[in-house]
C-alpha cells in the first residue's frame, strides 16, 4: 500500500503542468474471472513542452503504452502504480492497454458471485484513488475531463455508467455498450456497474423542464425485498427540495441508484450513478432508525450531485466541505421534505455523538485538515470530516441565516459549475449574500481542533427568581481555543405530567463567560437546557438541580430533541469520568422503555453495551451484565407488540445475554417455545439470537452450519462469519483471527463481520491471547493489504474490550517502536486512546 501513495505536492506539480481534455475507456469484461482488458486513450495538453509527468494505473500486466504514436518500452516506463511519460508535446494522446484485476475489497472494480444463483455482479468504487485500478488516469480531483466508456460484456447483463445506457450492439451472447460523453467530471465519480441486475424505472421533470430518467437496481436474488416505491418517493422529494433551495437544476442526464454487494460504505456519489450498500435492501424487519438512515443516505448522495460532483474540491483538504455539506443538507431535506420530521434529533443523537467522540481523540484535527498525501485522505473519512463539519455548517447557517446561505450557495454553483474550488470560493459567496465577515469565524471553527464545553451558572433568590445567568465556556489544555457560538437556552417545567418548554432565548456567545440578562427576573424552572434546539457544536453540562431533574424525569421531557440533548450530556459526563458508568447503565434501563425516537434508542442501547462491557469497574462487570440482560428482557416483554422498541430491546438482550436463564430464553425464541406477541423471528433476527447462544458457549459450529444451510446467501455467509468468531474459546478466536490475517482472500465484508464476532465477548480474557498476535501482525498487514482491508483488520481486530493496562502498555510499546508509519500510527493510536479512556472511566466507577 505505501508504494501506491501520491503526495499533494506531486499533484500540484502535475496539475500545473497538464490540462486533461478527454478519456476514451474500453473495458472487456468477457476475458475471465480474474482480469479484464482495459484500453484507455487520454488526450491532454502540457503547458511546458518537453516536460515529464506520470499517469496512474494499477494492473496485473500493462501490455502497451503508446504516447503520441510512439510505443514506449513497458519495462522502462511502468514504475509500480505509475506510468512515466517523458518529452511531452503541447498536445498529447496516450493509449494504455492492460489486464486489470477484479477485486473483492471494494476498491476498484469489485467482482461478486451470488451464492444463491451463481450470477456475477460487478460495480466500481473509485474514491479516493481507485479509478486507476480500472483504467489509466491522472488520479486527482482537479484534473477534470470528459469520459466516454465502451463496455463489452454478456449481452443479457445490465450495464450502467454516468451517462444514459445506450442500446448495445449484440454479437451472439456478447454485447457492446458505447456510452455518450460525460460532462467534465473528476475521475473518482466515474462509475461502472454491470451484471444481471434487476431494475425498475421511473422519471421526473427537473426544474430545467427536462425529463430525468430514474432507475433502481439490485441483485436478482434480492428483488423480492426491494421497496422501490419508497426509494423513488424519497428521491423525488429530494430533487424538488434541492432544486428549489439551490436554484440550480439537477446537472446530469439521468439518476440511477444501485444497491450493490459487499460495499464498504453506506453509499457513493458517482455522478448520475449512485451506489449503495445492500444493507439498505431490507430482507428482514429493520428498526425505524435504519429506515430513517436510508432516507438520509439517499438524500446525502443526491446533495452531492451539486456539491461535490457539479462543483468539486481542488484537493482532498476540502474533503470535509464535500461531506459536511451533504450531511447538513440531507438532514435538512429529511426534516423538511419527508415524513422523518425529527431528523435533527437523529442528527444530534448519532452524528454529533460521533463528532464529539472523534474530536476528543489524540488524532483530532482541524476541520480543514492538512492532507499531505493519499494516506492522509484515507484516515480522514472520520467524524470530524462528516459529523463535526456538518454540525459547524449548521451553526454557520444559523450565523448567516438560511436565506442568505442558500442564496450564496446558488451563486457558488452557478459560478463554478463543472469546475474545482477551495473553501475560500464558497465563503466569498456567503459573505456577499449575508453581509457577514466570515474570516474570523472560519479561522476559529475550521482551522482549530477540539470541542468546547458549555455550562450554565445561575443565581436565584430564595424564592427562585433568577438574579444572574451566564454561560461559561471551557476548552482543553491541548486545544485551548474558545469559539463564538449561536446558542439557545430553554426553560422547561412540569405541565400535565410532562416537562415542557415554557421559555426560550437565542443569542451569540463568545469568550470564557457570557451573561444572559434576558433571563434575569424569570422564575427558575425545573430544567434549564443550554444549547436548546442544538444550534451549537459543543458539549453541554446541566447545572446540578437540572441534572437531578433530568435524570429523574428524562422520559417525561416532551420534546424529543431536548431528550436527545440530555441523553447526550449524560453520556458525555460518563465518558469524561465525571459520573459513574454504573449510573449511566441505570439511567438507560430506567428510561429507555419510554423513549419514542428510534435512533435515540439505538444509540443509547449501543452505549449501554459499551458501558457494561468496558466502562464499569471490572470487578462488578459480570454481575451488571447479567442484571442488564434480565432487565432488557423485562422491558422487551413490556414493550408494545410488534413495536420498534420491542425489536431493539430483543436485539440488545441477545447481544448481552450472559446467564443460563438468558440462553434458555434465546433458545426458546429460536425453537418457538418462547414467544413475544408481535415479534417475528425472521432471518436476520434469528442470526442475532443465535449469536447470543453462541456467545455463552451453548452453540457452535454445528448450529451455525445448520442455520447457514437455510440461509446460504451473501448476508447469511457474513453473519455466519460473525457467529464463528463469537465462539468464546481461545481456539475459536485464534481460528477467526487467522482466517482473515493469515489468509489474504477474505472479502471486505467477511473481514468486517469477523471483527464484530471477535469483539463480541462477555469475558475479556477470551481475547487476551490475541494481544501480542495482533501487534505482531500490524506491519505485515499494512504493507501487504489495500487500505480498506488494512483498516478493517487494524480497527476491527484490536481487542479493545480487553480494556486493561496490559493491553494499553502493549500498544504503547508498539507505537514507540514504529515512529515512521503515520497513517498506521493514527489508526493504532485511536484504539489506544479508547482503552486509556476506558481505564479512567473504570476508576471513576470504582469510586461510586
Amino acid at each position: 500500500m505505501p508504494g501506491e501513495n501520491l503526495t499533494r505536492q506531486e499533484a500540484q506539480e502535475r496539475g500545473a503542468l497538464v490540462d486533461v481534455r478527454s478519456y476514451d475507456v474500453a473495458l472487456d469484461l468477457t476475458t475471465g474471472d480474474e482480469v479484464f482488458r482495459s484500453t484507455t486513450t487520454v488526450r491532454f495538453a502540457a503547458h511546458v513542452p518537453g516536460a515529464s509527468t506520470f499517469v496512474d494505473h494499477i494492473a496485473r500486466d500493462v501490455r502497451s503504452v503508446v504516447l503520441n504514436g510512439v510505443e514506449l518500452d513497458v519495462a522502462t516506463v511502468v514504475d509500480g502504480p505509475r506510468i512515466l511519460l517523458d518529452d511531452l508535446a503541447a498536445e498529447n494522446e496516450l493509449t494504455v492497454v492492460s489486464d486489470a484485476l477484479y477485486v473483492n475489497t471494494g476498491e476498484g472494480l469489485h467482482r461478486f458471485v451470488d451464492p444463491v444463483d451463481g450470477e456475477v455482479y460487478l460495480y466500481s468504487q473509485f474514491e479516493v484513488p481507485d479509478s486507476r485500478r480500472v483504467f489509466a488516469v491522472f488520479e486527482q480531483p482537479d484534473l477534470k475531463a470528459t469520459f466516454r466508456l465502451t463496455i463489452t460484456a454478456p449481452a443479457r447483463w445490465q450495464v450502467v455508467s454516468n451517462q444514459p445506457t445506450p442500446e448495445p450492439t449484440i454479437d451472439g451472447e456478447v454485447g457492446t455498450w458505447r456510452f455518450g460523453e460525460t460532462p467534465r467530471i473528476s475521475s473518482y465519480i466515474t462509475a461502472l456497474v454491470a451484471g444481471p441486475y434487476w431494475v425498475t424505472r421511473d422519471s421526473l421533470t427537473s426544474a430545467s423542464g427536462e425529463e430525468i430518467p430514474l432507475g433502481i437496481f439490485c441483485r436478482a436474488s434480492l428483488a423480492e425485498h426491494m421497496d422501490a416505491d419508497a426509494i423513488f418517493a424519497t428521491t423525488k422529494a429530494g430533487f424538488a427540495f434541492y432544486e428549489e433551495q439551490f436554484q440550480v437544476p439537477y446537472p446530469f442526464a439521468k439518476y440511477d441508484q444501485l444497491f450493490v454487494p459487499e460495499f464498504n460504505a453506506g453509499a457513493m456519489e458517482n455522478a448520475g450513478c449512485v451506489t449503495f450498500t445492500e444493507a439498505y435492501v431490507f430482507r428482514s424487519k429493520v428498526t425505524d432508525a435504519i429506515r430513517e438512515r436510508r432516507v438520509v443516505t439517499i438524500l446525502h448522495e443526491l446533495a452531492h450531485m451539486w456539491f461535490g460532483d457539479l462543483v468539486t474540491m481542488r484537493w482532498w483538504n476540502d474533503l470535509w466541505l464535500n461531506e459536511s455539506f451533504a450531511e447538513w443538507a440531507s438532514t435538512l431535506a429529511t426534516a423538511e421534505a419527508t415524513e422523518w420530521t425529527h431528523a435533527w434529533t437523529t442528527f444530534q443523537a448519532m452524528e454529533k455523538t460521533w463528532a464529539y467522540r472523534q474530536d476528543q481523540l489524540p488524532s483530532t484535527h482541524p476541520i480543514v485538515a492538512e492532507i499531505r498525501d493519499l494516506e492522509d485522505v484515507q484516515v480522514n473519512f472520520d467524524g470530524i470530516t462528516y459529523a463535526k463539519g456538518g454540525s459547524v455548517l449548521k451553526q454557520l447557517v444559523a450565523w448567516v441565516g438560511i436565506e442568505s446561505f442558500m442564496r450564496g450557495l446558488g451563486e457558488y454553483f452557478r459560478t463554478h459549475a463543472f469546475g474545482n474550488t477551495e473553501l475560500s470560493d464558497l465563503l466569498v459567496e456567503l459573505e456577499a449574500a449575508s453581509g457577514r465577515d466570515l474570516s474570523g469565524w472560519a479561522s476559529l471553527w475550521l482551522e482549530t481542533a477540539g470541542v468546547n464545553t458549555l455550562r450554565p451558572e445561575i443565581e436565584t433568590t430564595q424564592d427562585g427568581i433568577v438574579t444572574a445567568f451566564s454561560i461559561v465556556q471551557t476548552a482543553t489544555a491541548e486545544h485551548p481555543t474558545l469559539r463564538p457560538h449561536r446558542i439557545a437556552v430553554g426553560f422547561y417545567d412540569e405541565r400535565k405530567g410532562r416537562l415542557q418548554r415554557i421559555h426560550r432565548v437565542e443569542l451569540d456567545i463568545d469568550g470564557p463567560s457570557t451573561t444572559v440578562p434576558q433571563l434575569v427576573g424569570h422564575e427558575r424552572p425545573a430544567l434549564v437546557l443550554i444549547n436548546d434546539d442544538d444550534l451549537a457544536y459543543a458539549k453541554i453540562r446541566l447545572d446540578d438541580a437540572s441534572m437531578s431533574v433530568a435524570l429523574d424525569r428524562l422520559s417525561r421531557i416532551e420534546d424529543p430533541l431536548a431528550r436527545a440533548l440530555v441523553w447526550g450530556a449524560a453520556w458525555d459526563a460518563t465518558r469524561d469520568g465525571e459520573t459513574p458508568a454504573s449510573d449511566y447503565v441505570e439511567l438507560v434501563l430506567a428510561n429507555i422503555g419510554a423513549e419514542t425516537e428510534s435512533t435515540t434508542v439505538r444509540l443509547a442501547l449501543a452505549q449501554l453495551g459499551q458501558a457494561v462491557r468496558t466502562y464499569v469497574a471490572p470487578e462488578r462487570r459480570a454481575g451488571l451484565i447479567e442484571t442488564t440482560g434480565d432487565r432488557l428482557w423485562q422491558l422487551a416483554r413490556a414493550a408494545d407488540a410488534g413495536s420498534d422498541l420491542q425489536l431493539q430491546l430483543v436485539q440488545a438482550f441477545a447481544g448481552l445475554a450472559s446467564s443460563p436463564a438468558h440462553v434458555a430464553t434465546l433458545q426458546g425464541l429460536l425453537d418457538g417455545s418462547e414467544t413475544l406477541k408481535g415479534l417475528e423471528v425472521d432471518a436476520d433476527l434469528r442470526w442475532q439470537i443465535l449469536d447470543g447462544v453462541v456467545l455463552n458457549g451453548a452453540a457452535g459450529d454445528a448450529e451455525i452450519d445448520a442455520l447457514l444451510a437455510t440461509d446460504d446467501t451473501a448476508t447469511g455467509r457474513q453473519l455466519a462469519a460473525r457467529a464463528r468468531a463469537t465462539i468464546p474459546t481461545a481456539e475459536a478466536k485464534e481460528r477467526a483471527f487467522a482466517s482473515v490475517v493469515d489468509e489474504a482472500g477474505s472479502s471486505n465484508l467477511i473481514v468486517r463481520y469477523t471483527g464484530m464476532g471477535l469483539q463480541h465477548v462477555n469475558d475479556p480474557a477470551d481475547l487476551a491471547t490475541l494481544v501480542d498476535r495482533y501487534h505482531d501482525a500490524l506491519i505485515p498487514i499494512w504493507e501487504s493489504r489495500t487500505y480498506q482491508i488494512a483498516e478493517g483488520l487494524i480497527v476491527g481486530l484490536y481487542p479493545s474490550v480487553v480494556a486493561t493496562e496490559q493491553l494499553a502498555a502493549a500498544t504503547r510499546r508498539w507505537l514507540d517502536a514504529h515512529p515512521d508509519v503515520p497513517a498506521l500510527r493514527r489508526l493504532v493510536g485511536e484504539q489506544l486512546a479508547g482503552v486509556e479512556r476506558a481505564l479512567r472511566v473504570q476508576e471513576r466507577d470504582r469510586q461510586r
